[in-house]
């Protein structure tokens, strides 16, 4: 199977872009941990819509797919983002009006060079580019998106991190006022917390998506700034990044402190290794509702499988 033919592609997200973003600059009254002032002059409007401008950005031809992306609308409204409400279907509709921009990720630890960036800044200053990676859940369901962003090795060399670093521990906002998930389900350590060896951390293929279908992300995705690796379950991927911190020895993981004996560090796509609740052998695509076998490390593991020998 080949993914979705270029122009047909091409022509649709420009089209998308022209409807532009939904919760926008008009919700930046609050400034949730995270939300920062936009970085360039002439207010949050103009900034946002020159952030717009950025996309679709070009795509990277080293990483391709073997199926179809998966439909828009679809990867839209069937969202984890526990934030938001345990109902993936409603995530969509309950982010909707959250603050996201204008929005900051600082950059702190075992560095050379600790920063707090504008978000603005941080796109405009990083290399974006488009790739067509597989998504996998560890619910055993299946996307295939176009994700815009930059490797976050180009984040981590401007941060110099220091020979002590070994961990990259990442953080994202609380703000239960603005967020349901959170204020509901207080039983959760919030802020959502995730992690990474800085080897894996380092990989070119893990990314820090600032877009998807050739625009900003929308909230349910993780706006502004998410994590993505492809080859690990998708609760790694953290949403809407706050503050990125190098460390020097293991730091827990959200979902490893809720339930340990089900989510680990590491987290790699392993169809031969089933959850304690239900197999990982076959996947469910969430489009088309079709089952295809699970491929170790998410198909990723001519690239990857180096990292754990």
């Amino acid at each position: 199977m080949k993914p979705t033919p270029e122009p047909v592609y091409l022509n649709r997200r420009q089209f998308l872009i022209g409807l532009g973003l939904t919760a926008t600059a008009a919700a930046t009254g609050c400034a949730p941990s995270g939300v920062g002032t936009p970085g360039g002059s002439g207010g949050p409007e103009q900034a946002l819509a020159a952030w717009k401008r950025l996309y679709p950005a070009a795509r990277n031809l080293r990483y391709t797919l073997d199926r179809p992306l998966t439909d828009e609308a679809a990867a839209g409204r069937y969202n984890n983002f526990y934030e938001f409400g345990a109902d993936k279907g409603a995530v969509g509709r309950l982010a909707r009006r959250f603050p996201w921009y204008p929005w900051q990720v600082e950059v702190t630890g075992l560095v050379a060079r600790p920063r707090v960036w504008d978000i603005d800044e941080l796109v405009r200053t990083m290399p974006l580019e488009e790739r067509l990676y597989r998504h996998r859940c560890v619910e055993a369901w299946a996307m295939a998106v176009p994700w815009t962003g930059f490797p976050l090795k180009a984040l981590i060399e401007k941060a110099e991190p220091l020979s002590a670093a070994r961990y990259v521990r990442l953080v994202s906002f609380h703000r239960p006022a603005l967020a349901p998930g959170q204020a509901m389900q207080d039983w959760y350590p919030w802020p959502y917390y995730e992690a990474l060896r800085l080897d894996e951390a380092m990989h070119e293929l893990t990314l820090l998506a600032t877009g998807i279908y050739g625009h900003p992300l929308p909230m349910q995705h993780g706006a502004p700034i998410r994590l993505v690796t492809p080859w690990k379950y998708g609760f790694k991927s953290i949403k809407s990044i706050a503050r990125i911190e190098f460390v020097d020895r293991q730091p827990p993981t959200f979902w490893n402190d809720v339930a340990p004996a089900e989510y680990g560090l590491e987290a790699n796509v392993d169809p031969s290794v089933p959850h304690p609740r239900w197999s990982q052998a076959m996947e469910r695509l969430i489009d088309t509702g079709q089952l295809v076998p699970t491929a170790p490390f998410n198909g990723y593991g001519e690239l990857v499988a180096g990292l754990y020998v």
